[in-house]
């Protein structure tokens, strides 16, 4: 090494100098991918959501498929075949009335998996409108509706669903509507959140400094930015509501015979239990395995969907 001279490593041979042609050098190493498609590849990775959305992409088909392909029906009585064990003729055996819990089963589960998805969706309606008016105009607006939460945040949601039952009647209107009067409160502060942070965000302050509108503004740029959270904060909501539904049955406010849920399906059983323990198993795995898929799913969804926790590819 030449002393007293900078030291020069192409010089001395440390290292070769490689020469590329242009097109090597203008080729793109990393795919060009879309934020939705770079969090699907992300979901695919994570193999524990991977299994809730295969769990749950099962049940659903089940649920609309096997009451349809059943020879029974869900709302028929046997009289000679009550309380039958599971067995080739009744896969999941009958109940008390001779009714095949197989059909009444992925019955329930239609139910179920559809009030949860229609209190969830209408809560989250209710949440991003409110909470997105809260957020971008504040003033008297974002006084009065923080206000009302915070009135509403002091009740217990189960105790105001019990009133509202007891009041409406039972059914799966009733019970919809229950679950849905404070159900959008947590959803408003969420959103309320985020659009505060976008609110003062660089990009957002230039379009309105371009003339941009309000309803640009919010299609633009709220919207596909909230989107990801939204979503799975409705992944995550969903077995709360699958659960609620199924408690609110359960006591016997919910969804009433001949129709069926797990919930009631849950509380049919509890009478018969201790002679013919696969009647409240069934309703009760079901329950706690989808429940516990959508908390895998959205588990998952959350990490796919935060640009934060993007890998690198």
């Amino acid at each position: 090494m030449n002393q007293g001279l900078p030291f020069d490593p192409l010089a001395e041979g440390v290292f070769e100098r490689i020469q590329l042609a242009d097109e090597e050098k203008n080729k793109v190493v990393r795919p060009s991918l879309t934020y939705w498609q770079s969090a699907w590849i992300k979901l695919r990775k994570n193999k524990i959501a991977t299994l809730g959305l295969i769990i749950v992409i099962i049940y659903v088909m089940t649920a609309v498929i096997a009451p349809l392909a059943s020879p029974y029906s869900y709302k028929a009585n046997d009289a000679k075949a009550l309380n039958l064990s599971p067995s080739a003729e009744h896969w999941f055996g009958t109940d008390t009335a001779g009714r095949d819990l197989w059909t009444r089963t992925w019955m329930g589960a239609r139910i179920s998996l559809a009030i949860g998805l229609a209190v969830v969706s209408i809560n989250m309606l209710i949440g991003a409108t409110l909470g997105g008016i809260a957020g971008y105009f504040g003033g008297k607006a974002d006084m009065v509706i923080m206000r009302v939460i915070d009135v509403l945040y002091g009740i217990p949601v189960i105790i105001i669903a019990i009133l509202l039952m007891a009041v409406l009647g039972k059914g799966i209107l009733p019970l919809i509507i229950a679950m849905v009067t404070v159900g959008w409160v947590g959803n408003t502060r969420l959103v309320r959140g985020q659009v505060l942070q976008l609110k003062n965000s660089e990009y957002v302050l230039a379009a309105k400094t371009l003339g941009a509108g309000h309803a640009r503004i919010i299609i633009r740029h709220f919207i596909p930015n909230i989107s990801g959270i939204i979503i799975t904060q409705m992944t995550m909501a969903i077995p709360l509501a699958i659960f609620l539904e199924a408690f609110l049955s359960y006591i016997g406010l919910g969804v009433q015979p001949p129709d069926c849920s797990w919930g009631s399906l849950a509380k049919a059983a509890t009478d018969v239990y201790r002679l013919y323990p696969y009647q409240l198993l069934i309703p009760a795995f079901f329950i706690c395995t989808t429940m516990l898929s959508l908390n895998m799913l959205g588990d998952g969804l959350r990490d796919a969907l935060d640009p934060k926790m993007r890998e690198k590819n």
